[in-house]
């Protein structure tokens, strides 16, 4: 979510996955007629929500957005007891861009949250070198609880990057309801995901809260106009190139990747095409090779057989030592120790 991106429509091949669909729509569930109504306006075969594994198309998503909205009169599709009224999302946009660095701007985001939301909680906790962004769910309703969860961090986190001109980058994700039939995208929630968790939570490098908020009101007025249907569509689609990308890198056998240039041809677009795409969706090829790199490292420590200098050669990196220091720069502690907890649990 960098440069201009807020101004960005998707792009025809952006997906979202129906089960967010179907937890959008659960307001609905009263007045059958009026969700396919409804459903049918934005582009949305009603009969999609049934297949779990479903993609719907961004833009179609994005529209329903706006006609829940003009529905229910609420931007978080009555989810909460509370709720939040139109224009809560452009006011608390407002109350932040006045703030130093990121720090100051995601407490501020989280008490305007918290002012208008009566179930879902959030507060930022620092824990040394740690950052984590905590909620606490007073949900009950087992078809909403998660996708409110999930909504409501990818708002938040797509507010906090397009504030600084960056993605902020997660470390760990840990949520508090069962994994839902799509999974969970390791290039938006971090490499290291759980379910079933005491309580949902995303954590990152703190080192990132003092980055500097680059953004002034001429640019909010351009943000609001996508926004937060536009956020959380963009932040939620797992068919953007940079998605793209992080797939076809994954499933490398070896870590002799392409150059950017090569990438760009594999994927049959010109070099500055696709690096302005990945701007656009808030990556550089790098960080994607960064990422990839990481999920790797988290996938060959589930592999007991391997010991922990065979998995830092397999990631790329010259020593063990070099392995170690990045490891518990991501997460706060040792492979091993990591490792340990996984045998425990």
């Amino acid at each position: 979510m960098t440069g201009n991106s807020e101004a960005r429509t998707v792009r025809k091949s952006d997906s979202v996955a129906a089960y967010f669909v179907k937890a959008a729509v659960h307001r609905l569930a009263g007045r059958p007629a009026r969700a396919e109504a409804v459903l049918r306006e934005a582009g949305i075969d009603p009969a999609w929500l049934d297949e779990p594994r479903r993609r719907v198309p961004a833009e179609s998503v994005t529209r329903l957005w706006l006609l829940l909205t003009e529905e229910l009169g609420d931007e978080f599709f009555a989810f909460d007891s509370r709720g939040m009224p139109r224009g809560t999302f452009a006011m608390i946009c407002r109350s932040v861009l006045h703030e130093p660095d990121l720090g100051r701007a995601l407490r501020q985001c989280l008490a305007g949250f918290n002012l208008f939301l009566g179930d879902i909680r959030a507060e930022l906790e620092t824990r040394g070198n740690r950052a984590a962004i905590v909620l606490e769910n007073r949900i009950q309703d087992p078809a909403i609880r998660g996708a409110a969860e999930e909504i409501y961090l990818s708002m938040v986190i797509g507010v906090a990057c397009w504030l600084v001109g960056r993605r902020i980058n997660l470390d760990h994700t840990r949520f508090g309801h069962s994994q839902p039939p799509h999974g969970a995208e390791p290039l938006l929630w971090g490499p290291w995901i759980q379910f079933n968790a005491e309580r949902t939570e995303v954590a990152f490098s703190a080192a990132q809260l003092s980055l500097p908020l680059i953004r002034n009101f001429a640019q909010l007025k351009q943000f609001l106009r996508h926004a937060p249907e536009g956020v959380v569509v963009r932040f939620r689609n797992r068919s953007g190139l940079a998605a793209d990308v992080y797939r076809r890198l994954k499933s490398s056998p070896e870590l002799d990747w392409p150059s950017q240039t090569q990438m760009a041809g594999q994927v049959a677009m010109s070099e500055s095409a696709f690096r302005r795409q990945l701007e656009r969706e808030g990556f550089s090829y790098q960080a994607i090779k960064h990422e990839v790199r990481k999920a790797l490292a988290f996938d060959y420590l589930n592999d007991s057989s391997l010991s922990i200098t065979e998995i830092a050669i397999r990631c790329g990196f010259q020593e063990p030592s070099a392995f170690h220091r990045a490891f518990r720069q991501w997460t706060g502690m040792s492979p091993g120790r990591y490792r340990t907890g996984l045998v425990a649990g």
